[in-house]
């Protein structure tokens, strides 16, 4: 139960600091539509939060409980290497076919 107490502050930290915090006004990114081009021109700081909220999705879909650090920075190299290849393809489209590839 711990773990999934950790993983949901991780997710709400992630979420609040993406968050504005002047004006108030409200950034809805839908995920599914994020090609590997956009992920790659993001800022260091908005990559960051981007591929926390995304791997958090991802382990919860394949029901990992738990945070490998060490495996986090080494998906995070694989997915940027990919994207490289593929850059009008989706972030989704890739970590789909990873996670896929990794339940075989």
């Amino acid at each position: 139960m711990q773990h999934k107490s950790l993983i949901l502050a991780l997710c709400l930290a992630g979420v609040a600091a993406v968050l504005p915090s002047a004006a108030g006004a409200q950034v809805m990114i839908d995920t599914a539509k994020v090609t590997c081009a956009d992920y790659l021109a993001m800022s260091p700081k908005q990559a960051r939060i981007f591929s926390a909220w995304m791997s958090g999705y991802f382990n919860q879909k394949l029901g990992y409980a738990w945070v490998d650090l060490g495996a986090y920075a080494r998906n995070i190299a694989n997915m940027k290497q990919w994207c490289t290849s593929y850059p009008t393809e989706t972030v989704m489209t890739g970590l789909k076919w990873a996670t896929a590839k990794q339940n075989q």
